[in-house]
């Protein structure tokens, strides 16, 4: 067994715990009780906001930083535009009309079930839409945690520890939308658990299929254009979520919350990083 070999595995167990952390986030919503939609709004516009500062103050900062404003910008909109494009392929769930024969009781009943199968559609999708953005964010984490941990086990665990901490809001982000929708508690749980699986996976990819060559550039490009996906589907599905079911005023104040939140746990992470490793 190579000295890689172990520096691998020493990255694996870190990064696994930063993927269970998300796990942790989802537990604390399948424990707790249904939640009522206020709260759900809230934290869609605080998951909102988590989003936002990963692809405005993160990977759209770093991009541009490091192949300048220009290139940066046309990768970000590049996933804007690619997404815009493939949202509008997505079917909008419809609401069945109801007849009209009968004004008795039954077709208010009916007619809320209808609204409120919309709204778990829509509740799901942007639960599905975390899941992903999360996955695509806690990837390149794990390569941090990857090359961090080869600069020593200190420098591993500390960042391992701050992007648990990152990690757990995450879960709940995932989660909470998941278990509102399908009201499995295995479900939310599974997807956010998985969500947070791809932060060992950016390990396993980095260590054994990423070719040293592969251009610095476009993989910032890419990872700019990420952060132009997060921001369309954040503004396009999350936001209105949040606002339709906490109120303007509120869901505006999670979204910086959100925001706020997000860019100290980068702040911390940027701290326990190495000079040599930048996320």
């Amino acid at each position: 067994m190579g000295l890689m070999d172990s520096q691998v595995l020493v990255a694996l167990a870190l990064s696994l715990l930063g993927g269970f952390s998300t796990s942790i986030g989802a537990l604390f919503v399948v424990l707790s009780e249904t939640p009522n939609l206020k709260t759900l709004g809230l934290l869609q516009g605080f998951a909102a906001g988590l989003m936002l500062s990963i692809s405005f103050l993160d990977l759209a900062h770093n991009a541009i930083n490091s192949i300048g404003f220009l290139k940066g910008n046309l990768w970000f909109y590049a996933g804007v535009i690619f997404f815009a494009v493939i949202a509008n392929f997505i079917p909008e769930p419809k609401l069945a009309p109801v007849p009209h024969q009968e004004k008795n009781k039954k077709n208010g009943d009916e007619r809320n079930k209808d609204i409120m199968k919309k709204h778990r559609r829509q509740v799901l999708f942007s639960g599905i839409i975390t899941a992903v953005g999360i996955s695509l964010h806690n990837f390149p984490e794990g390569m941090a945690v990857f090359l961090g941990s080869m600069k020593g086990l200190r420098v591993g665990l500390n960042l391992a520890l701050a992007i648990s901490l990152h990690n757990i809001p995450e879960g709940v982000a995932v989660a909470l939308p998941i278990y509102f929708a399908t009201k499995s508690k295995w479900q939310a749980f599974k997807l956010a658990t998985l969500s947070g699986f791809a932060e060992p996976l950016g390990v396993i990819v980095v260590a054994y299929l990423f070719p040293s060559s592969l251009n610095p550039e476009i993989l910032e490009g890419l990872l700019a254009s990420v952060g132009g996906v997060m921001a369309f589907l954040t503004l396009h599905e999350m936001l209105p979520l949040a606002i339709e079911y906490s109120g303007q005023k509120r869901a505006v104040k999670a979204v910086f919350v959100g925001m706020a939140f997000m860019s100290a746990s980068l702040y911390f992470l940027e701290l326990s990083l190495p000079s040599e490793v930048s996320l």
